[in-house]
């Protein structure tokens, strides 16, 4: 029975590895990367998916299943290749093991697109994968990759679109909409070729030929309906411009992230980042990155103060991260903390615990808190990473006041989670800030997606971004979702600029939960409408 077993799944694996169309997936989902930053081949992701649609397209569940597994295994090991700089240098594991631990999270990301895939082919109405029912079922996954064991929505399709005519949706249906955009551009494209293919041949039955042409004709209206309408909300402003502005300064400190821990390292570290700050005091905001003070905010008390008068008396606003410990409730915070000016009338004093503070809600899995940690950390160096023992924040805090300004914050990871910006976002809020230490992931394509995604989020909302960080990619982001600066990375920096101000609200930002609704009901409706 062993023996048996054993062949089978030797055949099972050579069939695989043998058989074309499965390489096909695997190789369209891999060169996905591409699509996105920094390479910002925007309209692969308009080509690609559709190489592995035709191989799924009327396939039964679990062939549709397996085919989506491969091009979705590709997709995500090229595109998160870059968590195996952190795993691999700062983890403490052999290569072996860390370059497994990162196939291990790519082979779990697969599994939503590869559910979308099953599901779509389960309850298509003759058992088999009907392309038009896909874009639905693939929402509702990527739902579920956002939000099970916290959520990882890294690499969703719509990010590939932020350069692209069809980011003008973002405003109205958000990435989560771009990317059903992006499936049905991709459907379209099957169809035409198949449907065209078939009317050509000519040898098929009469109701396969009407379905061929019924298929061509809603494909192709489909298609022009997308591309003129993104045209159209090209034409469209959601917002406008105030007249109002400030000046900013994005400290970008370069600490490497080899020593910016070691004790020794603590005063030098603060007293680069003052220093820097002293000679742009010009600016009515600056900001520091993600824990730029590598000290206990109880145990730089001094510090803070100086650094607090020191703004107070150049008309100025400091922004920093750092963490912050309760010994009452012996609990640690990824904190960002606002030091100066309040507002115009009201220069604010620091005192420890002040309210006008943001603590990071949504954490970091193994980076900052490690779920089975009873079980996890006696294993590796990895599950005892620096700082890993943080408590969350609350999901809705209030924004930060910062020399009269609204500022709505998000650290670092947070920024892929548009549901919790809307959650705090107000009819006051005057800018997004995300601060990030990316230094974790080298010289990757990770720290680029990060700003990608950045921007989409500031197109999203119809609000000016700004993103400081430790070794880069710092820069600002206008209301459009435009890069207007940027610094380069793996350099010290101070990067100056005006971040110019917006009235008025996009649709997304009022309505994102009826939107991602509205993707998944409307699709299904016009299925049943159509007969499809």
């Amino acid at each position: 029975m062993t023996n048996i077993s054993i062949i089978s799944v030797y055949q099972a694996i050579k069939n695989t590895l043998t058989n074309p169309s499965n390489w096909l997936c695997f190789l369209s989902g891999f060169l996905l990367v591409f699509a996105y930053a920094p390479f910002s081949y925007w309209w692969l992701a308009l080509i690609l998916p559709s190489i592995m649609l035709y191989q799924v397209n009327n396939a039964a569940p679990k062939l549709a299943a397996k085919k989506m597994a491969l091009f979705a295994f590709g997709w995500f090991s090229s595109g998160i290749s870059w968590v195996h700089v952190s795993i691999d240098q700062f983890g403490g594991l052999p290569l072996v093991i860390s370059l497994l631990l990162m196939l291990g999270l790519c082979a779990y990301l697969a599994i939503f697109p590869t559910l979308a895939g099953y599901l779509t082919a389960r309850f298509s109405k003759n058992k088999q994968l009907n392309l038009w029912l896909l874009p639905p079922v693939w929402l509702l996954c990527e739902y579920l990759r956002s939000v099970v064991l916290t959520g990882f929505p890294w690499l969703s399709l719509g990010y590939t679109q932020i350069d692209s005519p069809l980011a003008s949706f973002a405003p109205v249906i958000g990435e989560v909409g771009l990317t059903g955009i992006i499936l049905l551009l991709n459907i379209c494209l099957v169809n035409i070729y198949a449907s065209s293919l078939t009317l050509f041949k000519g040898k098929n039955l009469e109701a396969k030929t009407n379905s061929s042409c019924k298929n061509l004709t809603l494909s192709l209206a489909l298609a022009t309906i997308i591309i003129v309408t993104s045209f159209g909300l090209n034409l469209v402003s959601w917002t406008e411009l105030t007249g109002k502005s400030a000046k900013v300064a994005l400290i970008q400190g370069n600490i490497s992230q080899s020593i910016k821990w070691q004790p020794e390292q603590e005063w030098p570290t603060m007293l680069k980042y003052l220093d820097l700050t002293r000679v742009n005091y010009d600016a009515d905001i600056i900001v520091w990155p993600e824990s730029a003070i590598p000290a206990l905010e109880p145990a730089v008390q001094d510090y803070l103060t100086t650094v607090n008068r020191s703004a107070i008396l150049n008309k100025s606003t400091i922004i920093t991260g750092l963490i912050n410990y309760n010994f009452e409730s012996k609990e640690y915070f990824n904190a960002l903390l606002v030091l100066g000016k309040k507002n115009a009338e009201d220069d604010q004093g620091y005192y420890y615990n002040h309210s006008n503070r943001y603590y990071k809600s949504h954490l970091l899995p193994i980076g900052e808190f490690i779920p089975f940690q009873e079980f996890l950390r006696p294993l590796a160096p990895l599950f005892n990473l620096p700082q890993s023992s943080f408590t969350a924040g609350n999901y809705v805090q209030p924004n930060l006041m910062a020399n009269g300004l609204h500022i709505l914050p998000l650290n670092c990871f947070e920024i892929a989670f548009p549901k919790q910006l809307a959650a705090n976002f107000t009819d006051n809020t005057d800018m997004i800030l995300t601060v990030s230490n990316d230094a974790w992931f080298g010289d990757s394509h990770g720290p680029h997606q990060h700003f990608e995604i950045a921007r989409m989020r500031a197109l999203e909302f119809g609000r000016p971004l700004v993103r400081a960080t430790n070794n880069g990619v710092t820069g600002m982001i206008n209301h459009l979702g435009e890069v207007t600066e940027i610094a380069p990375q793996f350099e010290e920096v101070v990067l100056k600029g005006t971040v110019e101000f917006v009235s008025g609200d996009t649709p997304y930002s009022q309505w994102p939960n009826l939107i991602l609704w509205l993707m998944v009901i409307v699709p299904l409706l016009f299925m049943k409408v159509m007969r499809l």
